[in-house]
């Protein structure tokens, strides 16, 4: 905090404005949580000297029931402020970029990715966050065959970040007259938003830029001109793209700006495996090595295979319901 304080006091600190409002943005954040720590503190101290007031005195049932009431309050306040603690990585408190690739296995898996989008899409309404797909590409009877959704809100990455890996669906198919069951499997991704000035050289000649007619959801913002646009980096073969846009150029932007994000998340994930003399976790991802399995039949359950933690309610859980398991991620895999 001295450094950014350093920092924000030199004279030519607004000559390159770009990085002035990253310093801000940090020192906003550590103040955040230095005054929900004092916010917390005094709300505590405040129980204690209620404590100490009734210590020696039968209590009122209603006062008895306050009490634990703001206990209780207090206590799920406590948690959420030691999450946002372990959310201390660089890239934690940014905005996030999930993209969601369906399997093998035709429109079940592309219904699964559906689903998946749709479970993510209503996490970030219930927790405040704002959503919107940057790319999506329709299966060829149901569902989605990829997308990419931009989640934007304090700490979204920070949150999301574990969601990266295979995620298993095993269910009576909807679209097998026989009624047999299948399983079905999609591919998540989570990488930050990079900043603007984040250093990522991109040259054009590594670059196959193809546009088309955007299609798919999207209403009247969707152009009948060919603005939908495609990006293919030939060095890393990342491909990514964005129709969600009213202009070409916009479209163009915004492509860029989601591959600069997995160019980075890539570069970092080369700098863990050099320190680590061993692949980081997304390089490990393949078919069959999912991180957490939804099971809709014969029995209901939400099972996360890193934790080893198991959910019941399958219905909440793909409505949105996941910042349970989410911060018990967090406190697991610190």
């Amino acid at each position: 905090m001295k450094d950014l304080l350093a920092k924000s006091e030199k004279s030519d600190f607004w000559s390159n404005q770009q990085s002035a409002q990253i310093v801000l943005k940090e020192i906003s954040s550590i103040n955040k949580k230095i005054d929900s720590f004092k916010g917390l503190d005094n709300d505590l101290n405040e129980l204690i000297d209620i404590g100490n007031l009734y210590k020696d005195e039968e209590l009122d049932e209603d006062i008895a029931k306050e009490i634990e009431s703001s206990l209780s309050s207090l206590k799920r306040l406590i948690e959420n402020f030691e999450v946002k603690i372990i959310l201390s990585g660089k890239d934690d408190s940014k905005n996030a970029i999930l993209s969601i690739n369906s399997g093998a296995g035709g429109t079940e898996a592309q219904d699964w990715a559906s689903m998946l989008s749709r479970m993510y899409m209503r996490y970030s309404e219930v927790n405040n966050f704002k959503a919107e797909f940057l790319d999506f590409l329709d299966g060829e009877e149901a569902g989605i065959k990829n997308c990419s959704i931009l989640i934007q809100g304090d700490f979204a990455y920070g949150y999301l970040k574990n969601e990266t890996g295979v995620h298993r669906l095993v269910r009576i198919s909807p679209f097998d007259s026989n009624k047999r069951r299948h399983t079905s499997f999609a591919s998540v991704s989570v990488s930050p938003e990079v900043e603007i000035d984040i250093d990522i050289q991109i040259q054009d000649k590594d670059l196959r830029i193809d546009t088309f007619r955007a299609a798919g959801a999207g209403g009247q913002h969707i152009n009948k001109t060919d603005s939908a646009v495609r990006i293919t980096h030939i060095p890393s073969g990342i491909v990514v793209g964005c129709q969600n846009q009213r202009s070409q150029h916009q479209n163009r932007n915004t492509a860029m700006k989601i591959l600069s994000s997995k160019l980075y998340d890539l570069e970092v994930d080369k700098i863990k495996d050099e320190e680590s003399k061993a692949n980081s976790e997304k390089k490990e991802i393949g078919w069959g090595s999912q991180v957490r399995s939804y099971i809709l039949h014969p029995y209901r359950m939400v099972k996360d295979h890193r934790i080893d933690a198991e959910i019941g309610d399958v219905d909440s859980f793909l409505d949105g319901s996941l910042q349970g398991l989410i911060e018990k991620l967090l406190s697991t895999r610190k």
